[in-house]
């Protein structure tokens, strides 16, 4: 019985003399969201077409859903990928029936669950209409549904957030954790960390095609020890001269702070306190932004 809904075993892919993925090996378990994540380049569209059979590993093994080719666990897959559109003149619900039919599903069944997908996701008014007609939010959602038509078990997305104003982030975060909710594995692309945090189980970091980090979420961040998070006004450019202060991520009025092993945490607060005004002074794990810039530049970096 395969345990896992993907797998990678040392694979290796290489354009010309540009190695795009190097020895990669990762086991992504069923039912849970897992993000791969990286700067543009590193690696993880390239990762996510050998998935889906675009581009051929040049070396190692992938498995999905326990099948030995992508082929064969074709109609249990939904993918999204990072070039999106729509037939514009087709309408909205032929277009979602017809991706159907595509996965094999049968015309009748495929406009019924085309309709019912729509009027659950808000899209009820625009059956009939051409794909032309939709804002940008809303052609993502039809995306979405013809991907997930033919109720596949594992659905990957290929930066699905790209390009969406924070309302309709928001209304994609909603959705993949829906795909979660009823059972579904979802394996999601993206550069923006704050975005993974919000919602992966398990992340792998990726950075000019080698690994750098992969496992559940909690325990990557557990293993990074703390920081303080500082939301302030104020000029807070002396923050990083403190004694004790090995390195502040800072954004102008909200900074993350982290010391030296031995350096008192309250002996830095007293140092702030009426040199900015503070709004917050949190103890805490270091955000997946600042873990990926710490691993993937070094400590000393900014």
């Amino acid at each position: 019985m395969n345990d896992f809904a993907l797998t990678f075993e040392h694979v290796n892919k290489t354009f010309g003399n540009v190695t795009a993925v190097r020895d990669l090996s990762l086991k992504v378990p069923p039912g849970m969201i897992y993000g791969f994540l990286g700067p543009n380049g590193a690696g993880k569209t390239t990762s996510i077409r050998m998935v889906m059979n675009i581009f051929h590993p040049d070396s190692g093994e992938i498995r999905v859903l326990g099948a030995d080719t992508t082929h064969s666990a074709k109609d249990r897959l939904g993918y999204l990928p990072e070039e999106k559109g729509l037939y514009r003149k087709m309408r909205v619900g032929e277009l979602v029936a017809y991706f159907g039919r595509l996965k094999g599903m049968p015309a009748l069944g495929a406009k019924k669950r085309a309709h019912e997908l729509l009027e659950r996701f808000g899209l009820g008014d625009y059956i009939h209409k051409r794909c032309e007609s939709l804002s940008k939010g809303m052609s993502q959602k039809v995306q979405i549904l013809v991907t997930l038509i033919h109720n596949p078990e594992l659905v990957i997305l290929d930066e699905p957030f790209s390009g969406l104003d924070p309302v309709n982030v928001e209304v994609m975060r909603d959705i993949i954790v829906q795909m979660k909710r009823e059972g579904r594995t979802v394996i999601f692309s993206t550069r923006v960390m704050e975005q993974a945090e919000q919602i992966c189980d398990s992340i792998l970091l990726i950075d000019k095609g080698e690994k750098v980090l992969d496992g559940p979420l909690f325990e990557i961040k557990k293993q990074q020890g703390q920081g303080i998070l500082l939301d302030y006004d104020g000029d807070g450019s002396f923050i990083r001269t403190l004694p004790g202060v090995v390195r502040v991520n800072d954004a102008g009025k909200q900074a993350e702070i982290f010391l030296a092993p031995d350096a008192d945490s309250q002996g830095l607060l007293s140092e702030l306190v009426g040199r900015v005004s503070i709004h917050r002074f949190d103890i805490r794990e270091p955000s997946l932004h600042e873990i990926f810039v710490r691993t993937v530049r070094g400590e000393g970096h900014e």
